[in-house]
């Protein structure tokens, strides 16, 4: 089975890790310069480094359509250059997946694939997609949709332990995006994790930085920049986090039932 994800950051890695141990391909695309915070387990940074690995699974960038179907004999997962998804038309996946997190539907439709799915707020089951898949963090998070959309976005982070905006770093000033510190150092309040056009962005809590910009990124001011995890676990860092995971089981579920892949 083949499927084709929009969006290539750490959710929808978490999403492409569990469709791939399900034996599915996978080709995923996301922009020239991605924004990705959480780097260590997104495979978007397979646009700026060729390739990248989470969880013993390999994505690899492609150039153009046929190196992603080379990349996919391989086994592993092609990520492409492709932010308007233009290589369905050439693939024709069984199934498509919008997890760009956009909180509104950037131009994915009902009739892309034989099964559609959105992630997150922005979609409407059976208008412009199969199903949806919930996001928000509590009881129904992972959740697939069949009639209607997500929960609303907040524009409130979920909370980890007791913590909740405050857990995010925002980009003090217009500029390039310079990182002093390193995902996985363990950090506290008042310290510098990176400048922008000197000035400096500092940690706003105690806790382990879960994620950060990559060098070079243009930022505008308030923009998210960084993720700081207060349970303080260097190991979450680098693998697929809860929330990635149960959302990928909620896509798993989506595109099994949609495509009729286990029905006898």
């Amino acid at each position: 089975m083949l499927v084709v994800v929009r969006g290539a950051g750490d959710l929808a890695t978490g999403i492409a890790v569990r469709l791939h141990a399900a034996g599915c391909r996978v080709v995923m695309c996301d922009i020239a310069r991605p924004t990705t915070v959480r780097r260590t387990v997104a495979f978007s940074e397979a646009i700026r480094l060729g390739t990248m690995e989470v969880e013993g699974v390999r994505a690899r960038f492609a150039a153009d359509v046929d190196k992603a179907r080379a990349i996919l004999a391989k086994g592993e997962i092609a990520v492409l250059v492709d932010p308007d998804a233009a290589c369905v038309s050439k693939l024709s996946p069984d199934a498509l997946v919008d997890a760009i997190l956009a909180k509104r539907n950037l131009g994915t439709h009902i009739t892309d694939a034989p099964a559609v799915v959105g992630v997150g707020p922005g979609f409407t089951a059976g208008l412009d997609c199969h199903a949806v898949v919930e996001t928000k963090r509590g009881h129904y998070l992972g959740r697939v949709i069949w009639e209607g959309s997500a929960i609303p976005n907040t524009g409130v982070p979920g909370i980890i332990a007791g913590h909740g905006a405050d857990r995010v770093l925002r980009a003090p000033a217009e500029g390039r995006f310079e990182p002093v510190r390193e995902i996985g150092d363990v950090v506290h309040a008042g310290d510098v994790a990176a400048t922008v056009a000197g000035i400096p962005m500092t940690c706003t809590i105690d806790g382990v930085l879960r994620g950060l910009l990559a060098p070079g990124v243009s930022v505008t001011p308030g923009m998210k920049a960084g993720d700081i995890d207060p349970r303080g676990v260097v190991e979450h860092c680098f693998s697929v986090s809860d929330k990635a995971r149960a959302v990928g089981g909620g896509v798993l579920e989506a595109v099994l039932a949609l495509t009729g892949a286990l029905r006898g």
